[in-house]
């Protein structure tokens, strides 16, 4: 079992690479904004992945754009994987927009806001 999640691990780490790799050589155009894969979740039997991509900068027009734009040029990067990657069967891509980041910061945001206005009471 251990095997078996190394395994995962190590390809979740390897597409998680290439595709950021390949959205960095310009497979997807994002101009003023940051794409980056936070996460990669493939099945155990590697026949599906969830990629997951947060976006810096733009507003939420933009960001959409951008996760169409993904899902349009899905074939692409498996195609891109394919030559890359020596697997039997190459992964059917799920592109996710990750919001962590993004409620991570709203949280901080919000603890400075309670902080200072405890500061002014």
């Amino acid at each position: 079992m251990a095997e078996r999640v190394d395994r995962l691990t190590r390809v979740n780490e390897l597409l998680k690479r290439e595709i950021a790799n390949a959205i960095e050589r310009g497979l997807i155009t994002a101009p003023g904004m940051l794409v980056s894969v936070t996460e990669v979740n493939t099945s155990v039997d590697l026949r599906n992945a969830t990629v997951y991509v947060s976006i810096f900068g733009g507003d939420n027009a933009a960001r959409r754009k951008v996760m169409n734009e993904l899902g349009e040029q899905r074939l692409d990067f498996q195609r891109k994987l394919a030559r890359t990657l020596a697997f039997k069967h190459t992964p059917v891509l799920d592109f996710r927009l990750d919001t962590r980041i993004e409620k991570g910061d709203r949280v901080f945001e919000l603890l400075n806001e309670v902080e200072n206005h405890d500061k002014h009471e």
